[in-house]
């Protein structure tokens, strides 16, 4: 086990797998250019060259019919986004035909088809540049979507998705790409649609997606040191879901909130609401309360998206909301910190 980041667990992922499986290929706009991908593409080009790590048109609507037409001829394509915004254009693609073409078929052919989805903040990205979108496509019955937040599960996962033979997206937020966590250097599977339990807790269950699972281990520091035991579950899989590990916690803390990194409207902390308030009505003390972007297009300046984006503040103002303790001293505490590590888009 080595500490690396997040960022060097999915090249290593993409390169251990490149090796394993001549049928494996990545593609995608900016994938071999000199910024590969916020360096998580570095040395594909150089290693396996250009008819397995390539440059694409602005076309995402064909290139991912390019993906799916090769996996089902028996490659296994990783198609690379960098920017979720854009993954959009290729909706005709996901909706009616990827995620559909083994339902159609009977079962006969299988679509080994990842697509990588880079989410998150930085600053100034305005509306263009700022969606997460995961909910979106896990509502597609098809489609496999993932969240890793770790390096460990970048790797896992990644590894896992290119093995899939069904369409898998993954959605990686970049301020996760700076994390450094543990991470075996031999190749491993971590199974899809599996959660875990990243604190554990008693007082209140924190279900969190993608970077708020960062936030949430903030806020538990915080609400540690005024006596509140908090629980986090990563679901890391959207789509298939597994609630089992959600209504274990909640039925046993009695009070839940989903700290989604999404629009809270009709999105995936929706979801988990509707799925607690069912498992565990019996077992609730409060009514399950969501987190999440608000709802309006991103805006641009600093103290505005401040506003726009939830964090560990937003987690700890909830949890005293929920349990009816008095409001904690913030003004010691630093949010927001890792805007302060990016330095523009590349």
């Amino acid at each position: 086990m080595r500490m690396i980041t997040y960022c060097d667990a999915l090249n290593e992922a993409m390169i251990q797998e490149m090796e394993r499986d001549s049928n494996v290929f990545v593609y995608g706009i900016g994938v071999p250019d000199h910024k590969k991908i916020f360096g998580s593409t570095a040395d594909l080009l150089e290693k396996f060259g250009a008819e397995r790590c390539f440059d694409t048109p602005i076309a995402e609507d064909s290139m991912t019919g390019l993906g799916l037409g090769a996996a089902i001829n028996g490659l296994r394509p990783i198609h690379i986004h960098i920017r979720v915004d854009f993954l959009l254009l290729a909706m005709n693609q996901l909706a009616n035909l990827v995620s559909s073409y083994c339902y159609g078929i009977g079962g006969k052919v299988g679509v080994p088809l990842v697509i990588r989805a880079i989410v998150g903040r930085g600053w100034g990205q305005g509306y263009q540049h700022s969606k997460s979108m995961h909910a979106t496509f896990a509502h597609i019955p098809g489609l496999k979507v993932i969240c890793p937040t770790t390096p460990e599960d970048a790797k896992g996962m990644m590894i896992s998705a290119i093995r899939d033979n069904n369409p898998v997206l993954i959605f990686e937020h970049r301020w996760l790409y700076w994390q450094t966590g543990a991470v075996a250097e031999e190749s491993f599977e971590i199974p899809l649609g599996k959660g875990k339990i990243v604190k554990k807790g008693k007082d209140i269950t924190i279900v969190a997606t993608s970077w708020m699972n960062v936030e949430a281990l903030q806020a538990a520091e915080i609400l540690a040191r005024n006596g509140i035991d908090a629980e986090i579950i990563d679901p890391r899989t959207i789509a298939p879901l597994d609630e089992d590990i959600i209504v274990e916690s909640v039925s046993r803390t009695g009070h839940c909130i989903v700290a989604d990194n999404d629009w809270v409207y009709c999105g995936f902390s929706a979801e988990v609401a509707a799925m607690v308030s069912d498992r565990c009505f019996g077992k609730l003390k409060s009514p399950v309360k969501r987190i999440g972007f608000a709802h309006t297009p991103c805006p641009t300046a600093r103290h505005l998206e401040n506003q726009f984006y939830p964090n560990a503040e937003t987690i700890v103002r909830q949890v005293e909301n929920t349990l009816g303790i008095d409001k904690i001293d913030l003004s010691n505490e630093l949010f927001y910190s890792h805007e302060n590590r990016f330095k523009g888009p590349f």
